[in-house]
Parts: structure tokens; sequence; C-alpha cells
């Protein structure tokens, strides 16, 4: 029979991992490309060799999504493979009618065909839209089951940006492994709290392999899912976070509400800062699509150093760079606790924003007044740096999950901002992991 002609729509993450799993040594099909969206300067690529396998001895071409069209006529595509997430359903459909109409196929691919499976237990951190609180969601698990007696190692979601056959399998036990392995602003800011906790974090391109590497080497496996994707791994035990600031969200998303739909656990965060009538619109939404999963409700509490130096001042706010872009968010911890705190002004930063940041405002213009910390690789470091230094503010709020005067130079005053999650209630994650691990693993 005629292979079939493929083309996988990603964004440096899902579409790589789909093709690993399921395409990689298939007879049955060609993949012909990669097309690359939300993720800067993917496109032009090659997906190498040493990862395509042997059906690919000159790897595979990735190209920019707005190419898509022709890809489609010129290669005679049969299907096309949308692998890349936090999208309206909307998006979804259009990008399907856009590649039907082109003549291919348009697929989705679900956990059967992309789900590998562990001989150690696995519990999974997921969400439904990106910012909702997942990743201090995972601190907290990664914590219980250290304290339980397990070693843990974080599995996180792939953000393989620089060399992919370099970062096939990628392993974070010090700060020493992120400048060996040049890891982005966005990298950092997953990892580093990890590794302030204890916690070994592998992440990279080729998740077979590094779920075998890091089965050797601990007793638990935790999926720290990103991008509200659902979990490459078969799951035991598995806990999805929703965000009442997005009520609404949990259910429009994809794949967000395929997350919902596999939910044990439900971890509505950030009910400290939401509009109580939000928290039981997305509790009511949870309930209808999975009434059988259990539900928590949790806050993530802001910490700043010293609260006094926000008072009175004009302040600029720099927040996490996938909230405020593909998550949607107008706002986040350092602008909550600005306003908390008492600051005079909120800087509007975008009039001087250069280079790739001012492009980034242009392409996300739902982002407030806030500047996103986008720094994948050096030359937009230095544009987020030029940025922040041309902002006529008196202190910098740093609401993202590093100490970003780390790998920024900053000529402002500057006051952090810290989050962790707290539960409220009963049951708490520590009641249900307990449960969970003892069924699994009655050691």
């Amino acid at each position: 029979m005629k292979k079939q002609r493929v083309l996988i729509m990603g964004a440096a993450g899902r579409d790589f991992h789909n093709f690993n799993t399921y395409f990689r040594d298939n007879d049955s099909y060609e993949v012909v490309a990669f097309t690359a969206t939300q993720i800067p300067d993917i496109e032009g690529r090659t997906y190498p060799s040493e990862l395509a396998g042997s059906l690919y001895p000159n790897g595979i071409p990735i190209y920019p999504e707005s190419d898509l069209i022709p890809l489609i006529q010129e290669n005679d595509v049969d299907q096309v493979v949308f692998a890349y997430s936090d999208v309206p359903h909307l998006y979804v459909m259009h990008k399907a009618s856009t590649v039907l109409a082109a003549g291919a196929d348009f697929r989705l691919m679900g956990l059967k065909n992309t789900q590998l499976k562990s001989v150690k237990p696995v519990v999974s951190v997921c969400a439904v839209r990106t910012g909702s609180g997942k990743s201090q969601t995972t601190r907290r698990v990664s914590l219980i089951l250290r304290d339980m007696g397990y070693k843990v190692a974080a599995i996180r979601h792939p953000m393989p940006y620089g060399d992919l056959a370099k970062q096939s399998v990628q392993r974070f036990a010090d700060y020493s492994d992120l400048d060996k392995h040049e890891c982005t602003i966005e990298e950092r800011e997953e990892y580093e709290p990890h590794i302030d906790n204890g916690v070994i974090v592998y992440a990279g391109v080729d998740y077979e392999k590094i779920l075998r590497q890091a089965e050797g080497e601990v007793d638990i496996i935790l999926w720290d899912g990103g991008n509200n994707d659902f979990s490459f791994y078969v799951s035991d035990l598995t806990i999805v976070v929703a965000d009442p600031h997005r009520p609404g969200h949990e259910i429009a998303y994809y794949p967000g509400e395929t997350n919902v739909d596999i939910a044990d656990v439900f971890v509505i965060n950030k009910v400290d800062t939401a509009n109580p009538e939000s928290v039981l619109q997305v509790r009511q939404n949870l309930r209808s699509r999975n009434p059988n999963a259990t539900i928590i409700e949790a806050a993530s509490p802001l910490f700043v150093d010293d609260p006094s130096q926000i008072k009175g001042k004009r302040v600029l706010v720099i927040e996490d760079g996938p909230t405020l872009t593909h998550g949607g968010m107008a706002y986040g911890a350092g602008w909550i606790a600005a306003r908390r705190f008492g600051a005079a002004e909120i800087i509007d930063p975008r009039p001087y924003a250069v280079g790739s940041i001012k492009a980034t405002y242009e392409k996300y213009p739902t982002t407030g007044n806030i500047l996103p910390a986008m720094g994948y690789g050096n030359s937009q470091i230095h544009e987020l740096e030029t940025t922040i230094e041309k902002v006529d503010a008196d202190l910098v709020i740093l609401g993202t999950p590093i100490d970003l005067t780390r790998v920024l130079k900053i000529n402002k005053p500057s006051q952090r901002v810290r989050y962790e999650l707290q539960e409220i209630g009963q049951p708490t994650l520590k009641d249900i992991l307990s449960e969970k691990i003892k069924k699994i693993d009655p050691k």
C-alpha cells in the first residue's frame, strides 16, 4: 500500500512526541514536514536524523505554520496532525477547515497512541490553561511524596528550543545543569524551583529515553505538564488544575477539556483572589464533565520580601511569559501584588518595548500593561533588558517563578513575588496521595 504522507503541526513539544511514539518507525507513514508556531525561531530548522530514526536519514524539515497550505499541496499530503495545545476549540476547527479545504485529512491524536507506560508509579499534574497554577501544584505534590519517603523525578513537558539532538535527554540536578543546557528563561522558571526543593528534573525531546533513565534512579515519576497538554505517560493519578480567573475556559480550550475528562482530582486554584461566582461556575463546569473526580479548593498566597517598598511607587510589573501570551492572561501575581501593596501606578511598558518584545505585544494584543518575561535566546534577553531599562519606573516587581536578576541585568530596584499552593479544607493533596500511593505501592 502507498504510504500515507503526513504533516505535523506543532510547537516543538507534542509534535515531536507524537512523531517519536507513533510515526518514527512506522512504515505505513512518511512524515514530510513539521510546521511550527508559538515558539520563536524554531521554524527553518530540521528535526535531526539522530532523533528521526532510520526511515529519515536526512531528518525532517520544520517550516513556519504560515506555509501550511502550499506545503500540503506541494507535498501531496494525506493527513495533517494537529499537535500543539492551549488553544480555543474554535481555533482548532478553523485550522481543521483550512486543512480540509487544502485537500488533506485533519487528525488529533489521543492517549492510546501517544502515552508511554512506566514500570514505576506515575502521578501527573496538568491544567486546563497555561497559568492556572500547575507549577506550584506540582511542587506541592513533589514535596508531599518526598516527605512520604519516596525519591521523585519531575519530568517536564518539553521546551526544546536549542540543538534538538543535544537536548534529546536532559537532566537537571543543580544550577550548573541549567547553564550546561543553555536554558531559556521559560525553562529556568520551571526547573529552578524543583532544584531548590531537591527534586531532580528531566526534560528534552525523546520522552521514552527520558522515562527509562528516570526510572533507574527514582521511586515515583511526577509528570509536570505544560501548555495545558495531557500527560505523555499512562498515569496512576491525574491531578488537573483549574483557574477561576478564567471561568468557562475549562470547557472551551484544547486539550484542556480532555484533561477535565480524564482527571482523578481537580484543584481549583486562586480561590483567594477570584470572584466567588467564578469559583462556583468553574466547579459546576468541572462537575458536569467529570462528576466522579475529587475537587480541592486552593489558594496561591503571595509573599513579597518587603511590601513597604511597593507602597506609593510607580512600578513596572514583569510576569511569566507563557501565561501572558498564549495563556491569554492580562495580569498575574506581580500585578496583584502591586495593587494589594499600594503601588501608586503600574507603568504600561508597551510604548517602551523593542524588537521581539514589541512583536510579542503585537502578536498577543490581550496582554495588559505588564511585561512578559520573554527570553528564548541571548538576543531576546537583551531586548527584554533594554525594554526594562527604558521604562520610567521607581521599582520593578518580579512576578515570575524565579529570580530574574540571576539571568537579567535590571537597572532599577526590584521586589520579587513568591507563591506556593495551599489547600483549603479537606481533602488535601496529602490525603489523596497517601491513599492512592498505598494502593499502587504498599511498601
